[in-house]
């Protein structure tokens, strides 16, 4: 009976392990310079918990992430980078936020 049991919850717990799924994707954020506005995004969306890496492109004003789908998701990853003062796909920083960004690093005109 123990084997069964135990063998019941490897099972349980192989098949929960393998739900967890990598996802690849990008969204734009806005920025205007590599050297302060790439490393400030960058940080951000990798504060997300579940973020396992983040690339800010400047000249395609895109980020693309690679994270874990049980853990996070877009929405979250947006909300720290519009909280860094970078608006992010449908979210926007605020502007006091984005009034704190270096003159280099403002994007709004």
């Amino acid at each position: 009976m123990k084997k069964v049991i135990l063998t019941m919850l490897t099972v349980v717990a192989m098949s929960t392990t393998m739900q967890a799924k990598t996802v690849k994707t990008e969204i734009p954020v806005n920025g205007n310079c590599s050297e302060m506005c790439k490393p400030r995004i960058e940080k951000a969306a990798k504060s997300v918990s579940g973020v396992l890496s983040a690339t800010w492109n400047l000249k395609a004003q895109k980020l693309t992430l690679v994270y874990d789908n049980t853990k996070t998701d877009t929405k979250k990853v947006q909300k720290a980078v519009a909280a860094s003062g970078h608006d992010s796909g449908n979210i926007k920083a605020s502007q006091a936020t984005y009034d704190k960004l270096p003159g280099c690093c403002k994007y709004r005109k």
